[in-house]
């Protein structure tokens, strides 16, 4: 017997829930995500904000079939670089997301997408330390570890 987790499609619903996503807020938010990247990257200084920012733009659009886990390696540096992309750029993304979760919300088919939007606010706040993974990577990971 083949459990849904150990398919390589990622299920008619899940991609359903990815495209309704992707059409009422997922765009948006990429767009976000991607400006502040590119934004980032123009400062050679910021090139790592950047390609976090990028890495999230992925993320962002297309959300459902993946977690966000703690990265082990992850130190003081991924500290002091979040304390940075928080007040360089965090916040406005997560404002983004606020206000396209309250969006969401004005509608009974857009709450379960809004709730996913309020989730997402902890990784555009605090971005580095962290792995952007597919669901069955990250059930597998704490039963590796031991």
């Amino acid at each position: 017997m083949v459990h849904a987790t150990n398919r390589r499609h990622p299920g008619p619903v899940r991609t359903l829930l990815n495209v309704i996503w992707f059409i009422f807020s997922g765009f948006w938010l990429w767009l976000a995500y991607t400006l502040a990247g590119v934004l980032c990257c123009l400062l050679i200084v910021t090139i790592p904000w950047g390609i976090a920012s990028f890495r999230m733009a992925n993320y962002a659009a297309w959300p459902f079939g993946r977690e966000v886990i703690e990265k082990p390696t992850a130190g003081i540096f991924s500290l002091l670089g979040n304390v940075i992309w928080l007040l360089v750029a965090g916040w406005w993304l997560a404002l983004t997301h606020i206000v396209t979760g309250l969006a969401l919300c004005l509608t009974i088919i857009g709450i379960p997408m809004a709730i996913a939007n309020f989730k997402l606010i902890s990784i555009s706040l605090l971005p580095l330390g962290k792995q952007i993974v597919p669901k069955a990577t990250a059930w597998a990971e704490p039963a590796q570890a031991r």
